[in-house]
Parts: structure tokens; C-alpha cells; sequence
């Protein structure tokens, strides 16, 4: 379960950013996560609970954008939601290897007080 240590990262960053703001209280964090970035949102919500115990941002909330794998197909020129087991272009039929989206992690906002 590598959410723990990825989680114990995004929260160091969340409570500097507190603290140079002088807050006194975190509301939310906001992160966002690709679909092929390797990580569990479930597993990610359960380590922020367990990480956010007893701190200021222990009633805060999580907000996880789920960003789905976009290709781009070169030679259509085109971008396109690739099948549960295949990256063909849906308009050429040729594989792509060419990503758009999907594998980010990234803390996109905190709200403090």
C-alpha cells in the first residue's frame, strides 16, 4: 500500500503551504488521479483519514478528481479514449503508445483558514 507514503508526501506539502499562510485550520485538499497512475483512491482516501488525525486538517475533506487515459493518434490527429485492452485508434484502427492523460498524481488546491 504505497498510498501511505505517497499520501505522507502530498500532506507535507498541504501543511508547509498551511503554515506559510499562518492558517490555523485545513478544510480541503484537492488531488487529482490518472486511471493508469498506479494508485487506489479508496487506499488513498483511508491513508489521508489516518494521516489527518489529530492535526488542523483533521476535518478536512478530500476531493479526488478521477482523470481518465486519453491517447492521441499521430496520424489522425486526434485524441481518443482507448478500449478496456486496446489502444487502437478508433477512427485508423493503428496502435498508439502516445498518452495524453491518465497516469498524473497531483495535489491541485488546498482551502485553509
Amino acid at each position: 500500500m504505497h498510498e501511505v507514503g505517497l499520501m505522507e508526501s502530498a500532506l507535507e506539502i498541504v501543511f508547509d503551504n498551511a503554515k506559510h499562510q499562518n492558517a490555523t485550520r485545513i478544510h480541503k485538499v484537492g488531488m487529482k488521479v490518472g486511471a493508469l497512475s498506479g494508485v487506489v483512491p479508496d487506499a488513498l482516501e483511508f491513508a489521508f483519514e489516518a494521516l489527518v488525525r489529530n492535526t488542523i486538517a483533521a476535518d478536512a475533506v478530500l476531493e479526488i478528481e478521477l482523470i481518465p487515459v486519453t491517447c492521441y493518434c499521430p496520424n489522425c490527429n486526434s485524441e481518443f479514449e482507448p478500449g478496456e485492452f486496446s489502444y487502437e485508434c478508433p477512427q485508423c484502427g493503428k496502435p498508439t503508445g502516445e498518452l495524453r492523460q491518465g497516469q498524473e498524481l497531483q495535489l491541485t488546491h488546498i482551502e485553509v483558514s
